[in-house]
This record gives structure tokens, C-alpha cells and sequence, in this order.
């Protein structure tokens, strides 16, 4: 089943737009791994944090992306960037939609 990722970071003192930088660098990675999309968000109350979100068909796929060997070498490169423990949760999407986004019919409807 198809699931959304929310990785949560916090970055470590005076760190905050470093981290933002070093998160630009490995969030795009995940498409290579099959993710459909990703997000990252900073807080405007907390610079220092941000929610990582990206969506995924497979678990496994994002495993791959989490343990592979970019991920890896990006946390021992940063690991002092951030506060850990860091923990991704796996996430069922309910629902979703978006202004102005057109219907598209589904097999079997009437026109």
C-alpha cells in the first residue's frame, strides 16, 4: 500500500540554514529510489525545524532510500547538524486533493 514518509529534523544550534541546505541535497535522491514526490517545510515559529515528507508505493523503496549508501553518507557528513534521534514514520495518505486540480474520470463512470 502506498504510504507517505515524515521524517522530523531539528537542526542543532546556530545550524538551522546549513541543515536546510544539506536537506536539499539529499531529499531529491529519494526519487531515484521510486518515491512519486517529496517535500521539505520549515518551521516560520521554529527555524530550527523541519518536516521531511515524501510519498512512496513501496515501503521497501524508501528503505532502500533510508539504509542506501547516499542516506548513510549524508547522516555521517551531518550528523552534527542535527539533533537525533531521528525516526521516519511510515504514514497511511486518507485523503488528499488540491484547488483547481481537474477530475479525472475514473474507468466506468458515465461521461
Amino acid at each position: 500500500m502506498a504510504g507517505v514518509v515524515y521524517v522530523p529534523w531539528y537542526a542543532t544550534f546556530f545550524r538551522g540554514d546549513r541543515l536546510e541546505q544539506a536537506l536539499e541535497e539529499i531529499a531529491p535522491v529519494a526519487l531515484r529510489y521510486g518515491a512519486r514526490d517529496y517535500e521539505i517545510l520549515r518551521s516560520q515559529q521554529d527555524n530550527y525545524k523541519f518536516m521531511h515528507f515524501s510519498m512512496w508505493e513501496r515501503k521497501a523503496d524508501f528503505e532502500a532510500y533510508w539504509y542506501g549508501t547516499e542516506f548513510k553518507r549524508w547522516r555521517a557528513d551531518y550528523s552534527s547538524w542535527y539533533q537525533v534521534l531521528i525516526v521516519p514514520e511510515w504514514t497511511d495518505r486518507i485523503m488528499r486533493d488540491e484547488a483547481g486540480r481537474v477530475k479525472q474520470p475514473v474507468e466506468g463512470d458515465a461521461a
